[in-house]
């Protein structure tokens, strides 16, 4: 058994999304390396969060940085394991990770012996991924006004929407969501609200409005009138979750397409 030194446990971390309808990447470091990324023709591209404290040292004061990448952008993070032992390490992953023409595969095999001639790190990861964009005919969205009358014709709109997409079988149990969603932005949140849908893999309706203000998901009572939305959002939707971003909140729910 190890002994309790008192000492509190900390951890590097790098945190990344990447927002495929804006092509935006925003990313925050917790005393992390920060992610190796190159445009589609092998140059390289600047996202250098600066290194906040490490997880578990109880401060905060995190700082994200955003940038766009291009379709076809490659993003790299690796562990520590990864870069420690060679000198220069950075600008060796930068020369062996451009070339665009390669697959991911061939690609990390070749940053890996490049960093690890001998034998490898127990904590030595990398993890490469490349960005493609949504198409627009895969994008819709609205910006409707506070206003319970405007209600139905969020639902409208979703309907419609879903019969471009030839998804006319999901109509019943979107137009739910999204009542549910904008009946939610409508009391609690403050303008703008936004409607938004993405037809993916899956099917994601986004409501976004101005407030910060986080929903909670509780379970009524039989006596009470209000507080089902969320619990009806979460039984009819696979996942769901909230996002804040530099004004504003954004509920989104993910529904899954047959063969998606």
């Amino acid at each position: 058994m190890a002994r309790d030194t008192g000492e509190p446990v900390t951890a590097s971390c790098l945190y990344a999304v990447f927002d495929p309808v804006t092509r935006a990447c925003t990313a925050a470091s917790a005393g992390h390396a920060p992610p190796v990324v190159l445009g589609a023709l092998g140059d390289p591209l600047a996202l250098e969060p600066p290194a906040g404290p490490l997880l578990g040292t109880g401060r905060g004061g995190y700082e994200a940085v955003r940038a766009e990448l291009p379709d076809g952008s490659l993003l790299a993070l690796y562990t520590n394991g990864l870069v420690r032992s060679a000198p220069g390490a950075r600008q060796i992953l930068l020369r062996v990770l451009s070339h665009p023409d390669r697959p991911l595969r061939r690609l990390a095999d070749d940053a890996v012996y490049a960093l690890l001639p001998s034998q490898g790190e127990d904590d030595a990861v990398l993890l490469l991924a490349r960005t493609r964009g949504l198409a627009e005919e895969r994008l819709a969205e609205w910006t409707l006004p506070k206003d319970a009358a405007v209600v139905g014709t969020a639902r409208r709109l979703a309907r419609h929407q879903l019969a471009d997409w030839g998804l006319e079988d999901l109509a019943f149990t979107t137009e739910l969501i999204v009542s549910e969603l904008f009946t939610n932005a409508i009391r609690y949140g403050s303008p703008p609200i936004r409607l938004r849908m993405i037809r993916d893999r899956s099917l994601i309706c986004e409501v976004s409005d101005g407030s910060s203000t986080a929903p909670h998901l509780r379970n009524a009572r039989a006596i009470d009138e209000g507080g089902r939305g969320l619990s009806l959002v979460a039984r009819l939707a696979a996942r769901w979750g909230t996002r804040f971003g530099r004004r504003g909140k954004t509920i989104w729910c993910e529904q899954e397409l047959d063969g998606g």
